[in-house]
């Protein structure tokens, strides 16, 4: 194998597996060690800089990161990435003078965004310190889009969002709420330099062929639609039998929020095997800790109606049956099952939906009647029309509307530039030694022994009869530093100077985990099999050096490496350091 490029930023970003899994890139480990000082504004805001939204999403974020921290390879559960981010969110002081400066001297170019949810409150984050003239548009009245009407209070505070939204919109936003916007061309006669379209995925799937769905109609409900009556106040009670249909984020929700609003008898009931739901396993776990049963295998046949009005569902039983190539069906059993019900909501996918953007723009749509959109760039075929989150290819979660946000502003900036949209500029990246002696670093390297701290949740009871008590209480100061103290400092990299290496092996015998080799090179597959353990993740790379003085190379496993520092304490010779990588992406003007 070649020796590793250590200059080239991915390498040891790719080290750092929660900040690399992160679609926003956020530096997990840096602001982890700062709430276990105690610096709760700065975790805060170098929370801020990336996901925008720490608050929210320290509470309701899909967590990409967790599956994949170290901490999960050598003990059953990860870091609580997510919950320490909602210490700092919880713990901070005022930190409104840390935000960006905004012009007295706008620079000549107007955006406008259409939608409020948090790929366009990002693109405002993001281009209001550099000077341009934003125009929001909502049909809802503040800003937050389905952050606000998808989210229900019982997981995210409305003074919480409120707070994170509001930290943006004060830059100076022009907002015009209460106002759908219903034709493209409409937007576009305002000649504006830039229009980003952040409008989500806002159409529920429906069941419209079921026998008895017209009948049965004043009691079948679009969940996304439903939780949005609810947040607004538009709703506040339903039927004492209510089925869910449905197995991702969206029926939780649903299914919780109807038990606060009367549901005595609420039921989860699903196509699949209950092990496919797509809801995340902690809001699967927290229905069920709620009393909400699950009921898997059920394919929806009819709707029941009894003198005009729903009474119950019909369900056909389905078993999973795999075939040779191991691809899965769902085949009928024969057994029916019929579940009473007066309330129906309805969580099974949510679509895209743009008829109010004319097809005579120049925007090209694909077979899917989606918008044509650059995947680097987010520009549509129009070229000052740009579009993200879930809007641009689907459904996915609020990082990665953040991650699209941050991406569509560069554009944006260039293109009102007049540079090209497909130059990318390069992240931020610093390496520092942490040396402070032979024994001493600038980092903690001690590793606790304890396992993943529960959060705590409210009496039961209080929370299922109040739909805005927030149920989870989050991590005391205390917890919040035990659990902070879990993180494996996986960006404090182990760093290695060949002209250094006496080849005494000393770190090679005195690494835990046997991650460090000194082994004749071979090309990589080989490599990786002669090792002490061999290498057999290949989605984490080798650290090969330059060749030493005997001929050999070193080789370390970056996949299960602790970074403990102990290479670097046994080294007569100072060939390794322990060096700390920051990477923060590119935004727009950086």
């Amino acid at each position: 194998m070649k020796p590793t490029d250590t200059t080239k930023p991915e390498y040891f970003h790719k080290v750092v597996d929660c900040q690399y899994a992160c679609p926003a890139h956020t530096p997990v480990p840096e602001y982890i060690r700062l709430i276990a000082a105690g610096r709760y504004d700065d975790a805060y805001m170098i929370n801020w800089q990336s996901n925008v939204f720490p608050g929210v999403l320290g509470r309701t974020c899909d967590r990409p990161c967790e599956p994949a921290c170290r901490r999960g390879r050598i003990e059953e559960e990860p870091v609580a990435i997510c919950r320490l981010k909602r210490v700092a969110a919880d713990n901070k002081s005022d930190i409104t003078h840390r935000l960006p400066a905004i012009p007295k001297e706008k620079n000549g170019k107007r955006v406008a965004l259409i939608g409020g949810g948090p790929a366009s409150l990002t693109v405002a984050r993001d281009l209001m310190p550099l000077g341009y003239s934003i125009d929001l548009y909502d049909d809802q009245n503040k800003g937050g889009g389905f952050m606000r009407s998808q989210i229900p209070s019982f997981r995210l505070p409305e003074a919480v969002l409120d707070e994170e939204v509001n930290y943006i919109l004060d830059m100076g936003v022009v907002t015009h709420f209460n106002q759908e916007v219903t034709s493209m061309a409409a937007v576009l006669s305002k000649q504006y330099d830039a229009v980003f379209v952040g409008t989500g995925a806002p159409r529920g799937r429906d069941l419209p062929d079921l026998p008895g769905r017209n009948s049965g109609d004043a009691n079948i409900h679009i969940g996304i639609d439903w939780l949005a009556s609810v947040a607004f106040e538009h709703i506040d009670k339903i039927g004492k039998k209510v089925l869910v249909l449905g197995g991702g984020n969206t029926a939780m929700d649903c299914c919780r929020t109807a038990i606060r609003l009367g549901g005595e008898d609420v039921r989860v009931v699903v196509r699949s095997p209950k092990s496919d739901m797509k809801a995340s396993p902690w809001e699967i776990e927290d229905a069920e800790h709620e009393d909400i049963p699950m009921y898997e295998n059920h394919n929806p046949k009819a709707f029941v109606t009894e003198n005009g009005r729903l009474v119950g569902m019909v369900f056909e039983r389905v078993e999973p049956v795999f075939d040779e190539q191991g691809k899965r069906s769902l085949v009928p059993t024969g057994e029916e099952v019929m579940m009473p019900c007066d309330d129906v909501l309805m969580a099974i996918g949510q679509l895209n939906s743009f008829p109010w953007i004319e097809r005579n723009l120049g925007i090209e749509f694909n077979d899917w009647d989606m918008p044509e959109v650059d995947k680097t760039t987010f520009q549509t075929s129009l070229p000052h029309v740009f579009i993200g989150g879930d809007a641009a290819w689907g459904p996915e979660n609020v990082i990665t509307a953040v991650a699209h946000g941050h991406q569509a502003a560069i554009s944006i900036h260039h293109y009102c530039h007049g540079k090209s949209t497909t130059d990318r500029p390069a992240p931020e990246v610093n390496l520092t030694s942490q040396k402070m002696g032979f024994h001493d670093w600038l980092y903690d390297a001690h590793i606790s022994d304890d396992q993943r701290h529960v959060v705590a949740l409210i009496d039961k009871q209080k929370a299922v009869g109040d739909r805005k008590l927030e149920v989870e209480k989050g991590f005391d100061l205390s917890q919040g530093y035990e659990e902070a103290m879990r993180c494996l400092n996986c960006d404090v990299q182990t760093v290695f100077e060949t002209d250094r290496c006496i080849e005494c092996d000393a770190c090679e015998d005195i690494c835990p985990v046997d991650c460090i080799n000194f082994t004749d090179n071979a090309p990589e597959d080989l490599l990786r099999e002669q090792l002490k353990v061999k290498a057999t993740n290949k989605d984490q790379d080798l650290y090969v050096s330059d060749e030493l003085k005997t001929k050999r190379v070193m080789v370390k496993d970056e996949n299960v490496c602790l970074h403990c520092g102990l290479c670097a304490e046994r080294c007569p010779t100072g060939a390794w350091d322990m060096q700390k990588f920051l990477l923060h992406e590119a935004t727009a003007g950086k």
